[in-house]
């Protein structure tokens, strides 16, 4: 462990390497390893339901959703990054032959916490937007009613927000609505 200390910056081998022996996840950015934050009760029911309705709508079509374990790379500068939920279209592109690193997603979402919630929608959305087969992006907020949807429109990212639970999220790239009650049915908002 001591090694590992001392080394500040790895190699996308190295990262590998490690991330398939370890029991947490972590996440890999210009050559640091950032431990993934646990998450909670709220975090799990959001990414759960979300999850759910899509398999649901997508089921019998040549889409397939996964869920936090699925690791995704980014461009060439090697960004190794785990999304809430991720959807692909036909046959899944690996990184290699372990089959747990997923190259072309059409759409990601990331639930939001107040610790990784500038991270998610700076640093993290810069790297997705590496991938040449990401069109959709979406950001669901836990503490209050608020889903942000970033779609690849020709060659920028237009911007869509969402705040009432009457509200329908339109996920253009794989054909599917997301009402935002659905995505909250579990959540207990404080005032």
């Amino acid at each position: 462990m001591s090694s590992l200390a001392a080394q500040t910056i790895f190699t996308p081998e190295e990262y590998l390497a490690l991330e398939r022996k370890a029991t947490r996840k972590s996440e890999y950015l210009n050559g640091e390893i950032r431990a993934m934050p646990r998450v909670n009760f709220t975090h799990n029911f959001i990414t759960v339901d979300i999850a759910t309705e899509l398999n649901i709508q997508l089921r019998g079509q040549d889409w397939d959703v996964c869920m936090s374990n699925m690791r995704v790379k980014t461009g060439p500068k090697g960004a190794y990054l785990y999304p809430d939920v991720v959807v692909f279209c036909g046959n899944p592109q690996f990184e290699d032959n372990v089959f747990d690193t997923l190259l072309n997603p059409i759409l990601v979402i990331e639930v939001l916490s107040p610790s990784t919630e500038a991270y998610d929608k700076g640093e993290k959305f810069r790297h997705y937007q590496e991938l040449a087969s990401l069109q959709e992006y979406i950001l669901v907020s836990q503490d209050r009613v608020r889903v942000e949807q970033y779609r690849l429109l020709k060659t920028q990212w237009g911007q869509t927000e969402f705040h009432e639970l009457e509200d329908v999220l339109p996920l253009v790239s794989i054909g599917c609505e997301l009402p935002l009650q659905d995505i909250y049915r579990r959540v207990a908002f404080s005032d």
